[in-house]
Order: structure tokens, then C-alpha cells, then sequence
């Protein structure tokens, strides 16, 4: 067979063992995360079709390019590397793609850029590795190709060996076959050239494959984080959930008529809610950190207290003879019974009254308290006081609706963390480490209501406001965060060693590289379980320092020079120390990310600018 028959029959075998590869590969992650059953061998047969079809394009690429590289005069150490990034960069395009249709079918294309590069550098690499796998499966027909000579006499011992080491001084009788007219001297610098390009190459394509455990370090950044909201949610339905409390109101049923449509008078029942005139609340809130299993829970009991009084301004359109006086209740509306510690009295024109639950309308909220009382029109004319002592339990956070056309909310607490939520934030505040106090103050003219609003018209929960009280140990967020600049950690990490490499003329292996991606992708596993222990400070500073160690002492017994150790100590340390401020800082932290990456770049540039890249002596 001549050589063009021999490439054409190779184009042939990558193309179709890398489509059994991938198909192979993709059968295996099914297997691994669902139980597919009989449908597993329709997906090995279809997808195999389905990939042979999807492929060729490739395979043309491969049917042209193949006998080019054949035919240049170089090394066939050269020619394989040419056919490795020729593949590389049909798996990129054919991973833009992929990660374009993916994101298509599943999400739309607005706001998933990250979740595109994640699946454009699984797809792509993907890919390659099926395709890397053909190319060692078939590396014997490969080199003899290349080398226009018989080398299935050689193991693949020999033929990996002489791939990856082929850049001494002295080079194969093969070379100076493939370029007679070269030459020896030229000969090893070009070796020695393309050996530096190859290392780069097979660094930049392992950076990239240690990014690939980040987004399973995310999964389960997710996972723990839903573990924590599972636990906070189970412990706080037995305590009780976060609160919205409502004042004292009265509601009064209303007859009027109408007009139907066959023209007849119809008289309809509705009801009224007579809100406060004037009000004022003041709240402690008494946080309380329960702790369930690793985590802790945060809680709280407050003692709130309500006084104001009724004087309806009856609107217009509201004749007073209608009214139901004699039905009306006093209600008080809240978000949680499991949370009233004590039975709630309420102090109402010179009378003590006991709560009882049971709302008549849910205008205000579907749990609550009210009791009937005794009322009439001319009670009303003048400011009918209340007042009424609450403790009641919750968690996480406290809103109150703002039911009185003059009111005042006084809160304080001992919870150095507040954050001030809801429709608007306190008139005042004022917080340190020993805790908050804060006060709103709401009057007619800034409240969508009245004294008097009928049942249906009043859209109250859209004003509530109030308080959380947040918890400053967000270790889920600041290890996600972090995580984020994986690729900036492993990448110049990877480039240290690669420059500290070339300079000191003392190789790497490709696994040497990996058991310290490895070691860089394991500190993010310290830092998240560490930290659901301890605070997120301590945490990092442990798993960054174990992390450096390793890596430290790692690069010594390559090496075999504290000197260069202490180097790798030093500038891994200085990595930490800014990826750890970038996480602290919110606002500043892109600008004081850029300021810092442009420094490292040219250090970079700096340390690198005595390697030969070239090998010329």
C-alpha cells in the first residue's frame, strides 16, 4: 500500500475508533448516574451511527490534512504533534458548537456564558481524549507512516519514548531520512524547539483538564449549601418560620346594594377594616444559634409591644347607617402560631381581652388572632385606645406591615448583623459589634391607604418591612467564590513550574503536573469541609497552608534545591494571600483583580525572559 493508500485507511481508523471512544464514554456516564436498562444498547448502536455521522467533517479534515503533514520534511515526532493539534482544534470548533446547541435547547442564550465555557471545555476535551486514545491505539501504523520506514518492530516503549525525549543532542538515524539536507546541529535545536512547544502544549491541555474536578467541586459546594437551607428549614418549622406581624385592626361587616343585571336591587355583605389612627411598636429581638449536626441554625424571641388608637376618617362613599357595629372584631394577623409563646391579651378601650384564633378575612394574612367587641359610631368619634404585649419566636427575620396612617417601629437587638429588608429601609440606624437599634416613622402621605379600606382593596403585604438577621459565616458563598479562580491558581501554578522547568533544564512528567493539580484542586475540598467547623478565615489559612507545604516540599525533592522550593513557597503563598483578598472585597474587587493580574503577567514576562525558547546555542 503507498503512502497516500496508508493515510487514507488511517484517516479511517481515528475517525471510527474515536466515534467508538466517545460513544463508548458517553454509555459509561449513563450507567454511572442513572439505571437506563434495556434502552442502554439503542443508545450505544444510535449514538454510534449518530457520531459517525456528526463526524464527517472531521474525517475529510483528516482525509486532506493527513497526507499534507505526511509530506513535510520533518521529524515524525513533529508530524504526530502536528496531527495532536490539528485534532485539538477540530475538537474545539466541534465544542463551540456543541456547547452552543446545548445551551440553545436547554436554557436560551441570554445570561449562560459561564455555563457555555463549562461545557465548551467538557466537550472539547472530551473529545480529544477519545481522540488521543485512537491515536496511541493506532501510534505504530502512525509512525510508520510518518517516518516512511517499518517500525512495528519497536514496542510502544521505544516509539513514547522517543516522543517525549527526543530533543538531546544526538537525533535519530529517522530524522536526518526524513530531512537529508539538515543539518545535525540544526537538526537538535529544531528538536529541541519543538520539545519546548510540545511541553507547552500537553501544560496548556492539562490546565484545562484540571479545571474539569472545579465544577464537581461546585456540585458540591451546591449540594452542601441545600444540605444547610434543609436542616435550617426543618429546624425552624418546629420553631417557627420568619414572621410578618400586622397591628390591631377591626373589621366590621358593611350591607350595601346593587343594581344586578336583570335590573332588581340586590343587598351584598361585605366588610370593612378600620385601622389605627396613631400607632407605635417597639421590639427586642433575643437571637438564639441553635446547633444541628454541623450546622447552626439561627433563631430568635422577641418582646414587642403595640399602642396606638382607632379614629376612622370614614370616606364618602361610606354610609355609617350600614354598618354592622355589633359584629366587629378586633384582629391581629401573623405568619406563624407555632411562634406566640403566651396568650395574647390586648388592652382595648379600658378592657382586657383574650385573643383567639381564627381570622374573618385574610386581607392581611392567612394566620391570625381576633376577638369580638363591643362597638359603635359614637365611640368612634373620639380616639378608642389599645395597647398589647407580644413574645413570640421565629427565625431568621421579623417584617411588620405598616397599618396606621401615623406610626412608629422602634427595633433593637444584640445581633451585630442585621440587614434592614423589605418595601423601605429604617429613618434611622445605628449597629456595631454589640448589636442594632433602628426606627421608621410612616404618616398619611406616604402610605397607599386609609383609616378605612374596604375588604379586597387593600394590597398591605406589598408594604411590609423589617429585618433579617443574617449570619456572617457565609462559607458556602466565599469557598464558591473562590473556586473561581481556579484557573488563575492552576495556571500559574502550572507556569511556575514549567518556566522553573526550562531554566533549570530538569523535566517534568506530564503525572508530575497532574499529582500537583491534584494537590491545587484538593484545597478546595479542605477549605469547604474545614470551614463548616470553623470560621472561613481560619479555615483558608489551613488548607492554603497545607496545600503550599505539599507543593513546597514536593518541588524540593524534584529540584533537589530549597532555593527553588522557596521560590515555588513564596510566590504560592503571595497567590493566596490575593485570591483570599479578592474574596474579602465586594465592590473594589474586579478593579483590585485587574491591577493584580496585570502585576503577575509581568512578572511572568519578567522571570521568563532569559529561557531559550528556541534551543539555539
Amino acid at each position: 500500500m503507498n503512502n497516500l493508500g496508508l493515510a487514507t485507511w488511517l484517516s479511517f481508523r481515528v475517525w471510527l475508533l474515536t466515534a467508538i471512544f466517545a460513544i463508548v464514554g458517553v454509555c459509561s456516564i449513563i450507567l454511572l448516574t442513572e439505571k437506563p436498562g434495556m434502552y442502554i444498547f439503542g443508545v450505544l448502536l444510535g449514538g454510534y451511527v449518530g457520531a459517525l455521522i456528526i463526524s464527517l467533517p472531521a474525517l475529510i479534515t483528516l482525509l486532506l490534512a493527513i497526507p499534507i503533514i505526511q509530506a513535510i520534511g520533518v521529524g515524525w515526532q513533529n508530524k504526530i504533534t502536528k496531527l495532536l493539534l490539528l485534532i485539538l482544534t477540530i475538537d474545539f470548533v466541534y465544542g463551540l458548537i456543541a456547547g452552543l446547541f446545548k445551551i440553545n435547547i436547554a436554557h436560551g442564550f441570554s445570561n449562560y456564558l459561564g455555563q457555555y465555557f463549562a461545557d465548551f471545555i467538557i466537550i472539547s476535551l472530551g473529545l480529544f481524549t477519545c481522540a488521543l486514545l485512537a491515536i496511541i491505539f493506532l501510534l505504530k501504523p502512525i509512525v510508520t507512516l510518518f517516518s516512511n520506514s517499518n517500525f512495528y518492530s519497536n514496542s510502544y516503549q521505544t516509539i513514547f519514548y522517543n516522543f517525549f525525549y527526543y530533543s538531546q543532542k544526538t537525533t535519530s538515524n529517522m530524522d536526518y531520512e526524513t530531512a537529508p539536507n539538515a543539518q545535525p546541529q540544526q537538526q537538535s535545536v529544531s528538536s529541541n524547539a519543538n520539545s519546548i512547544l510540545i511541553k507547552g502544549i500537553i501544560t496548556g491541555v492539562l490546565i484545562l483538564v484540571m479545571l474539569i474536578p472545579t465544577l464537581f467541586i461546585n456540585n458540591l459546594i451546591t449540594e452542601r449549601e441545600n444540605r444547610q437551607k434543609e436542616v435550617v428549614k426543618e429546624v425552624s418549622s418546629k420553631w417557627a418560620e420568619a414572621q410578618t406581624l400586622s397591628a390591631p385592626f377591626i373589621t366590621v361587616p358593611y350591607y350595601t346594594k346593587l343594581v344586578d343585571t336583570d335590573g332588581k336591587l340586590k343587598s351584598i355583605t361585605a366588610n370593612l377594616i378600620l385601622l389605627a389612627d396613631k400607632l407605635e411598636v417597639n421590639g427586642n429581638i433575643k437571637p438564639e444559634v441553635r446547633p444541628r449536626s454541623i450546622y447552626k441554625v439561627l433563631l430568635y424571641k422577641s418582646d414587642i409591644s403595640f399602642t396606638g388608637s382607632f379614629k376612622p376618617d370614614w370616606p364618602t362613599d361610606i354610609d355609617i347607617a350600614n354598618v354592622d357595629f355589633a359584629n366587629a372584631k378586633l384582629c391581629f394577623a401573623l405568619s406563624d402560631y407555632k411562634g406566640i409563646e403566651e396568650e395574647i391579651f390586648i388592652n382595648y378601650d379600658s378592657q382586657k381581652l383574650l385573643l383567639n384564633p381564627g381570622l374573618p378575612i385574610t386581607d392581611l394574612g392567612e394566620v391570625g388572632l381576633s376577638v369580638p367587641i363591643a362597638l359603635n359610631a359614637e365611640q368612634l368619634k373620639k380616639a378608642v385606645p389599645f395597647s398589647m404585649q407580644l413574645k413570640l419566636k421565629g427565625s431568621e427575620q421579623l417584617h411588620f406591615l405598616p397599618l396606621s396612617t401615623n406610626s412608629k417601629f422602634y427595633i433593637s437587638s444584640t445581633w451585630a448583623s442585621p440587614s434592614f429588608d423589605g418595601n423601605c429601609l429604617p429613618n434611622e440606624r445605628k449597629y456595631n459589634e454589640s448589636g442594632f437599634n433602628a426606627k421608621w416613622n410612616f404618616n398619611r402621605a406616604n402610605l397607599p391607604f386609609g383609616t378605612v379600606v374596604k375588604a379586597g382593596a387593600l394590597k398591605a403585604n406589598q408594604t411590609a418591612f423589617g429585618v433579617s438577621l443574617v449570619q456572617p459565616a457565609d462559607q458556602y458563598n466565599k469557598t464558591s467564590r473562590s473556586v473561581k479562580y481556579a484557573v488563575l491558581l492552576i495556571g500559574l501554578t502550572f507556569a511556575l513550574f514549567f518556566i522553573i522547568e526550562l531554566l533549570q533544564k530538569k523535566r517534568l512528567h506530564p503525572v508530575q503536573y497532574i499529582l500537583v493539580g491534584l494537590a491545587l484542586v484538593i484545597f478546595y475540598t479542605l477549605l469547604l469541609s474545614i470551614s463548616e467547623y470553623i470560621l472561613f478565615d481560619y479555615a483558608y489559612s489551613i488548607a492554603a497552608a497545607a496545600t503550599i507545604l505539599l507543593i513546597t516540599l514536593y518541588a524540593k525533592s524534584h529540584f533537589n534545591s530549597w532555593k527553588s522550593a522557596s521560590i515555588f513557597g513564596i510566590l504560592l503563598t503571595c497567590l493566596y494571600g490575593f485570591i483570599f483578598i479578592l474574596i474579602r472585597l465586594e465592590d473594589t474587587a474586579l478593579l483590585v483583580g485587574s491591577i493584580g493580574l496585570f502585576i503577575i503577567l509581568a512578572l511572568v514576562m519578567y522571570g521568563s525572559r532569559k529561557i531559550n525558547w528556541y534551543g539555539e546555542k
